[in-house]
């Protein structure tokens, strides 16, 4: 396996967190095992680590049942049409997906949006599979415009995805700290969660909400008008981070040469 497979056990589920390798900015897809199914949260970036997650979920030897998407960034939906199943997500993430249009990975391939555009509505509020509560919210501001977070409470565990990077230098080029500084508050308040899940990076516990505010600030003293510099910056201070490549990718929005 070319990715990073971390298994959290939790009762009558199991979570499979998949982190991809470096040259797709270490995003994560998280599959969760219940008595019944396979429901996987997230698609990847490129269509290799797609088929390996999906090829994972296969091998648990329970239906994959649905994917998942949280928020239209590109490293999230692009490989939603490798897993076969019907794609979830909230209507302003079906939205943004389609405004986005046709597009290309990292390795030039053509990824056309009608085969990665969500096609079941979700609704913020309790979902219950397999005798398991599923809670969706939705907030919005920070990394992306607009995210779902996924609470299953029973297990005391929050998928944050993209709300949460653990030791991964993050994307700001939504070029909202303030924003997102006020998302990881509100996670933070929920209090009852021991294992959180982060879009990019391993499973973490609560304690990654101080590293995220320690970056945040850290990054909102560091920006300036210059991205090299930031960036030099940036990884002086953080420099066991991984994920530059991150902080390319958002440059390109924050000092030129990208589209909001």
């Amino acid at each position: 396996m070319n990715g990073t497979m971390t298994i959290v056990e939790a009762g009558p589920i199991r979570i499979h967190s998949y982190m991809s390798p470096a040259d797709s900015v270490h995003v994560t897809t998280q599959l969760i095992e219940t008595p019944a199914r396979v429901i996987a949260v997230d698609a990847q970036f490129l269509a290799r680590y797609a088929d390996e997650v999906v090829a994972y979920a296969r091998g648990l030897g329970k239906p994959l049942d649905r994917l998942i998407i949280t928020h239209a960034h590109p490293d999230h939906y692009y490989g939603a049409a490798r897993f076969g199943v019907p794609v979830h997500a909230l209507p302003v993430v079906r939205d943004q997906i389609i405004a986005q249009g046709d597009g290309q990975d990292p390795t030039g391939a053509a990824v056309p949006v009608d085969a990665v555009t969500p096609t079941v509505r979700i609704t913020p509020g309790v979902e219950v599979i397999d005798d398991i509560p599923f809670v969706y919210e939705a907030l919005s501001g920070g990394e992306a415009a607009d995210e779902l977070v996924i609470k299953l409470p029973d297990q005391r565990i929050l998928i944050a995805q993209d709300l949460v990077y653990h030791g991964i230098h993050l994307f700001l080029g939504n070029n909202d700290i303030t924003g997102w500084q006020t998302a990881v508050r509100q996670l933070a308040s929920y209090g009852s969660y021991d294992t959180i899940l982060a879009g990019h990076g391993l499973p973490s516990g609560p304690e990654v909400y101080a590293e995220l505010h320690r970056y945040l600030s850290d990054a909102r003293e560091l920006l300036g008008d210059d991205g090299d510099a930031y960036k030099k910056a940036i990884m002086d201070r953080y420099p066991a981070y991984g994920g530059a490549f991150v902080i390319d990718i958002a440059n390109r929005y924050l000092f030129g040469n990208g589209h909001a």
